[in-house]
């Protein structure tokens, strides 16, 4: 069985995010980039399957610039058997990062797909859902808890109510949250084998996929500073200071 993970870097969650002077994009340059952490999960997950031998090979694939190649050692480095990089200098939104890893499927024919539930610089939360709606697949999101047997996964899913199982026919999607697992740290000898895994390299446009994308970001801007607090003796005062603020 082969499992593929989605596996995005990101700006690192350490880091304040910046603006750009001219309202263009944040501040990359000089920056430390990581692996989005729910992407850790999602190959520390598939890992722990290999491990249990119901898996015979990762694959971790990322689409991103030319520069991304050490992101994806990282990965190899934690125990995939081979990772795969698309190459592009554009920003990538959620609809075509789906068309590009569901390429990758037909090429590889992974049983399962796992994806970090959302990426931590934009937030969308997508993906998996478009790539299991453009593969005619089932998914299972938010994934606190994965079982394989079989030709069937059982995920214990995190939704708003609380806790909910479902039983899925593989081939499927899988999305990762928080509390699926801990990924492990790693260690130099693993970096050192890491450098003769097989990297493979594609350029975005030698998989027939066009980005499409239909929204643009014109400007960002910082969110607006606190304001300082103001103290009030009793809550008619504070009724009366909210209204002035407009907010009652």
């Amino acid at each position: 069985m082969k499992i593929l993970v989605g596996y995005k870097r990101v700006v690192d969650y350490n880091v304040r995010i910046q603006v750009k002077a001219d309202g263009s994009g944040v501040v990359t340059e000089g920056v430390k980039l990581s692996a989005n952490p729910f992407d850790d999960i999602a190959l520390e997950e598939a890992l722990r399957l290999r491990e249990k031998g119901i898996a015979t090979e990762v694959i971790v694939a990322t689409i991103a610039p030319a520069d991304a190649q050490a992101h994806l050692r990282n990965g190899l480095a934690m125990g995939a058997n081979r990772a795969i990089h698309v190459v592009t200098g554009e920003a990538i939104q959620p609809l075509t990062a789906a068309r590009a890893l569901l390429k990758l499927i037909e090429k590889e024919q992974p049983q399962i797909v796992i994806l970090g539930k959302q990426a931590i610089d934009d937030d969308c939360n997508q993906t998996g859902q478009m790539l299991a709606a453009l593969w005619n697949r089932p998914q299972a999101t938010f994934a606190s808890k994965v079982e394989v047997a079989g030709t069937v996964a059982t995920v214990t899913r995190e939704v708003d109510a609380g806790l909910e199982t479902i039983e899925v026919d593989l081939p499927a999607v899988i999305t990762t949250d928080l509390r699926l697992n801990e990924p492990r740290f790693i260690k130099l000898p693993d970096i050192m084998k890491a450098k003769s895994k097989p990297l493979e390299t594609l350029q975005l446009a030698d998989l027939g996929v066009e980005s499409g994308d239909h929204l643009k970001t014109t400007r960002y801007v910082p969110p607006p500073k606190r304001s300082k607090g103001v103290m009030v003796k009793d809550a008619a005062e504070l009724v009366a200071a909210l209204k002035t603020k407009g907010l009652l």
